[in-house]
């Protein structure tokens, strides 16, 4: 019986922990976007809480930037490295995904405190 309760115990504890670390990892809602901008100037903004799939024309190529789930992503490329689209997805103030060959940086705006990073004390 003791054993039993214990282990509903935990059970509950870790689903707590779990809970709180979901609430604190998921994308601000609100005012968060996606910023766009090609040779510096900014060309777009996007809200995350609206999925999209946007074609950039970037110089003398193109990417196609993908919102989804209060994220964005570059899904696909046309550059020689790819370098962008295997950056992944990103939803917090202050990460960035680059195109360098198309001079293209998709940046997150708004949202409150950037994500912190491993090099952060």
């Amino acid at each position: 019986m003791g054993r039993i309760r214990n282990d509903l115990l935990l059970v509950l504890v870790l689903l707590a922990a779990a809970g709180i670390g979901w609430l604190a990892l998921r994308p601000a809602g609100g005012g968060v976007q996606a910023v766009v901008t090609v040779d510096g100037g900014e060309i777009a903004r996007y809200s995350l809480l609206e999925d999209r799939e946007v074609r950039l024309e970037a110089g003398e190529g193109y990417n196609i930037l993908t919102i989804s789930g209060g994220r964005a992503a570059v899904t696909e490329a046309d550059c020689g490295d790819h370098t962008c689209v295997g950056a992944g997805w990103i939803g917090r103030q202050g990460e960035a995904v680059i195109c360098l060959p198309h001079r293209l940086v998709v940046y997150i705006e708004g949202g409150g405190a950037p994500a912190l990073d491993a090099a952060a004390n």
